[in-house]
């Protein structure tokens, strides 16, 4: 199978646009007039590059799925990175995303509107989510392993609470626009995984 052709700068732009305003926006709320008018080109030079809405949208999910899974990875792979730290890189993006005025993480917006999303994009974005319960079980399962953590009960369900209290803070913080929450409720889940001294 060849490999598949790099994209212009102008489909990179394009999706760039189209990331920001699902983050800011939603899936249903913005169009490629919205897009065209950012990058000041025409609507049939985003059509050139992707068709139809669907086809933007899937490729916009797909790019920050690869982004997202090849740092945690790499990051994961890294025998000598501890749980702690993984920990803290995890919630990097979180915290970045609260500082600004209204993005959340691009699945996280898309959950929102999960039942009018067109099939093809509840798949990813249901992949998405166990992808990211996935590998924090992993990191919940190396800290307990090292001795740096000790929480009740299994990393799966460790795993979702961390996922779940991190996105449900980041989607408070925006409408609360009060980031300090967000920075307790991680304070909160350190203080869950700590071994006990």
């Amino acid at each position: 199978m060849p490999e598949p052709q790099p994209r212009s700068n102008t489909a990179e732009e394009i999706l760039d646009i189209a990331e920001m305003l699902i983050q800011t926006r939603g899936y249903s709320a913005f169009s490629y007039q919205d897009i065209a008018t950012k990058l000041g080109i025409r609507k049939a030079s985003i059509h050139y590059h992707f068709p139809t809405k669907l086809s933007l949208g899937v490729a916009v999910v797909e790019r920050y799925m690869a982004r997202i899974e090849s740092i945690l990875a790499s990051l994961i792979a890294d025998q000598t990175n501890t749980a702690m730290y993984l920990f803290d890189c995890y919630t990097v993006p979180y915290l970045e995303f609260a500082d600004t005025t209204d993005r959340i993480c691009l699945c996280g917006a898309l959950a929102g509107e999960f039942h009018a999303l067109p099939s093809e994009m509840q798949e990813r974005i249901g992949r998405f989510f166990q992808g990211q319960q996935n590998w924090l079980a992993r990191m919940s399962k190396r800290g307990r392993n090292s001795g740096e953590f000790d929480f009740a009960g299994p990393a799966t369900r460790m795993a979702a609470t961390i996922f779940s209290a991190l996105q449900g803070a980041l989607i408070i913080k925006r409408a609360t626009g009060n980031a300090t929450e967000l920075r307790d409720v991680i304070a909160v889940l350190k203080s869950q995984l700590r071994a006990s001294r």
